[in-house]
C-alpha cells in the first residue's frame, strides 16, 4: 500500500536539500577544535577567533561559530571590540544575538579590569606618524570606526576610545562623544583618527566639516584637537585644522 505520507516526505527531502549545511565544531578535525586545542597546546597557540569562540561556545543556526568569530574579528577589529560597551549595539552591528554580545563585551571588561595598562608606559604620540602607527591595529578594518585618543601635557596617551562606527556625518557626530571622555580624564588634547575602507586618504566635506566644529568646541572647553588622521593600510593624511 502506498503510504499517505510520501508526498510530504518528498517535500521534506527537497526542503533538506536546498538549505545550506553549517558546519559544527564537532565536524572539524580534533586538532582543529579550539577547545582541543587549547587543552593540548595552551592558550598561546590560538589564534584571536579561536579564543573568541570559545567563550562564545556555539554558533547559530546560520553560521558555526568559528566561523562567526573570524567574521567578528574582520568586521569590528579588536580595538573596537575591547572597547565597546553597549551590547544592543554590537548586537546590531555585527548580526550577532544580544547575548552573545554580551559575553563578549563581559571578557572585555574583565580584561581591562585584571589587566589594566601602566599609565608610566603609555605611549607618547608627538607626531602624525606616531599616531599613524599607534593606530595600526584599525588600518584595513571594512568599516569606517572614528576614534579618540586623548592625551595629557606631556603628549602622553592617557584614554583611547572608539567613538563611533559607521559612515561619519557632522549630524550624528556630536562634539559632547568626542569631549565627554576628555573631561571624565582630565586630557589637555584630543587626536582623533578614522580610517577610510576604500583605501583613498583624501579628505570629504563631511570630514573637513566635522572637523570644524571640532575645533571650535575643544577652543570653548580649552582641550585642543590637534590632529584628525584619515588612515589607510599604509598611508595617512591629517585633516586641515583651520583655527579661527
Amino acid at each position: 500500500m502506498k503510504s499517505p505520507y510520501l508526498f510530504e516526505e518528498h517535500n521534506l527531502i527537497l526542503d533538506n536539500a536546498e538549505k545550506r549545511y553549517v558546519l559544527k565544531i564537532r565536524d572539524r578535525a580534533q586538532d582543529e577544535k579550539p577547545r582541543e586545542k587549547l587543552l593540548q597546546s595552551g592558550p598561546d597557540m590560538l589564534s584571536t577567533p579561536e579564543l573568541l569562540a570559545i567563550i562564545l561556545n556555539i554558533g547559530t543556526k546560520k553560521e558555526e561559530v568559528l566561523t562567526m568569530t573570524s567574521r567578528i574579528m574582520k568586521e569590528y577589529g579588536p580595538r573596537s571590540l575591547m572597547m565597546q560597551k553597549n551590547a544592543a549595539t554590537m548586537a546590531a552591528d555585527l548580526d550577532i544575538p544580544i547575548n552573545k554580545a554580551a559575553q563578549i563585551i563581559a571578557c572585555a571588561e574583565l580584561g581591562r579590569r585584571f589587566f589594566e595598562r601602566n599609565t608610566n608606559a603609555a605611549p607618547i604620540l608627538r607626531t602624525a606618524k606616531d599616531a599613524f602607527h599607534y593606530t595600526r591595529d584599525m588600518h584595513e578594518l571594512p568599516k569606517e570606526h572614528l576614534r579618540g585618543i586623548y592625551l595629557n601635557t606631556h603628549y602622553k596617551v592617557i584614554h583611547d576610545e572608539v567613538i563611533s562606527i559607521g559612515t561619519l556625518d557632522a549630524n550624528i557626530i556630536h562634539p559632547r562623544e568626542v569631549f565627554k571622555p576628555a573631561l571624565e580624564y582630565s586630557a589637555a588634547a584630543v587626536i582623533l583618527v578614522h580610517n577610510h575602507p576604500s583605501g583613498v586618504t583624501t579628505p570629504s566635506e563631511a570630514d573637513v566639516r566635522i572637523t570644524d566644529q571640532l575645533v571650535q568646541a575643544g577652543k570653548l572647553l580649552g582641550i585642543d584637537l590637534i590632529d584628525h588622521l584619515i588612515v589607510t593600510k599604509g598611508s595617512f593624511i591629517s585633516v586641515p585644522v583651520r583655527y579661527q
